[in-house]
């Protein structure tokens, strides 16, 4: 899978967070101006129940209204079905004197009914502001007004001729609150929506410049690592070249002088410069083992099994049980060699130097246009997550190579349980 550009992949997370910011935004948009539709419904229906109670229906009630005078409650009843009971708002209108009884309601049936008014009750019939909340559709008196659903019941108290204290009470339909909620909404969803585009629009040329920086930064980085590894593999190879044609030359003449001059010489003196031809041999033989470590003369050569032999011999050496599966017909190409032999170089050494494995096995193999190198051991393992860890700095180091080649490295260990080093690019 391609990976987008630091620069796209910066912009697309942008994006995508200020996407998110707007929709959250938004919905508490939604809800705040839902709840500020329902507050300003409920003081609109304050406002005209208030109108319509002292404007309207208290000065048309008069001396026989209370006693049921059916002249003086037509006269009310005008009033209410003309001007205060329509579709859309008020659906219902009732009014109660302090002993209980419904004097009168839109609904004649509630006429002269009587219910028992607690404190509160009585209490709402002084005063004069208006009070609001969502009708208890479970109340005897309010049986009719449950074919309506949800009603918000606005009350206050009004006069009768003589002073006498009346409450007023007015029901709304649920849809008198949603209606100014949205309307509450697209008066303001559009200023506020719209800033939080346009805030995002303003903010993007920021971002991209911003990625595009970061962009260059990595670019220079790269190009100062790749010169930094070519400058190393140019060093290695002149110091393996000045090693074999310098020191290992003269080593190896020097071996077979002491051989010569054991031939000739009389006891002890054979037996000693024999030996010291033994161990000027052996030291020849880790001279030439480290020159394989330095810069693999069989890698482009003889192709990266014959030189990952040549760096687990050194590791066979130290006592350990090794081996090379590279699957056969893998095509590599020269950089991936050269990737997976720097890689499999430093896991070994780290295998060697101190994980106390006993066994370190090396696979290559290629399936679907990728190649995969993993370097096993069954050492004491250590915390991947440890910044710090010896050893670990090497594979810090190649782990930018292999980004930068648009692979992957993964090293999976378990304290006790050995390490896995592995590496993925395409082949």
């Amino acid at each position: 899978m391609s990976r987008l550009s630091p620069v796209r992949e910066a912009l697309v997370r942008y994006l995508v967070s200020g996407l998110a910011a707007v929709v959250l935004v938004g919905l508490l948009g939604v809800w705040l101006a839902r709840r500020a539709g329902e507050a300003e419904a409920i003081r609109d229906a304050k406002d005209q129940t208030q109108l319509f109670a002292h404007g309207s229906v208290e000065p048309a009630i008069g001396a026989g209204f209370l006693t049921g005078d059916p002249r003086a409650l037509d006269a009310v009843d005008r009033i209410v079905e003309e001007g205060v009971v329509n579709d859309e708002g008020v659906v219902r209108v009732k009014i109660w004197d302090r002993s209980g009884r419904i004097v009168y309601s839109d609904m004649p049936s509630l006429i002269g009914s009587r219910y028992h008014l607690g404190a509160e009750d009585l209490a709402e019939f002084k005063g004069e502001r208006a009070h609001a909340e969502v009708s208890d559709l479970s109340k005897p008196e309010n049986r009719y007004e449950r074919q309506y659903g949800e009603l918000l019941e606005v009350y206050l108290p009004i006069e009768a001729p003589g002073g006498l204290p009346l409450r007023y009470e007015a029901y709304y339909r649920s849809s008198f609150v949603d209606a100014r909620g949205r309307r509450i909404f697209r008066q303001f969803a559009p200023a506020m929506l719209g800033g939080l585009l346009l805030l995002a629009l303003i903010q993007l040329p920021l971002a991209w410049q911003l990625a595009k920086g970061v962009e260059r930064g990595q670019r220079d980085r790269e190009r100062l690592l790749q010169r930094a590894v070519e400058a190393s593999d140019v060093e290695r190879r002149r110091i393996a070249r000045d090693l074999h044609d310098g020191v290992v030359q003269d080593l190896a003449a020097v071996s077979f002088s002491l051989s010569a001059a054991a031939e000739g010489a009389p006891p002890p003196y054979d037996a000693e410069l024999r030996e010291a031809a033994a161990e000027t041999r052996h030291g020849i033989g880790q001279l030439r083992t480290l020159l394989v470590d330095i810069y693999p003369p069989e890698l482009h050569r003889a192709g990266l099994e014959a030189a990952l032999t040549d760096v687990l011999a050194s590791a066979s050496a130290r006592g350990l049980e090794t081996a090379l599966e590279v699957e056969p017909g893998a095509s590599l190409g020269r950089d991936t060699e050269a990737l997976f032999f720097r890689v499999a170089q430093e896991a070994i050494r780290n295998t060697v130097k101190h994980s106390g494995a006993k066994h370190l096995s090396v696979c290559v193999r290629s399936m679907d246009g990728r190649a995969r190198l993993e370097v096993d051991d069954d050492g004491r393992g250590f915390d991947p997550t440890s910044a710090g860890g010896e050893g670990h700095f090497g594979l810090r180091a190649v782990e930018e190579l292999v980004h930068e080649a648009g692979g992957e490295l993964q090293v999976d260990s378990t304290v006790g349980e050995g390490s896995r080093v592995s590496v993925e690019v395409d082949a």
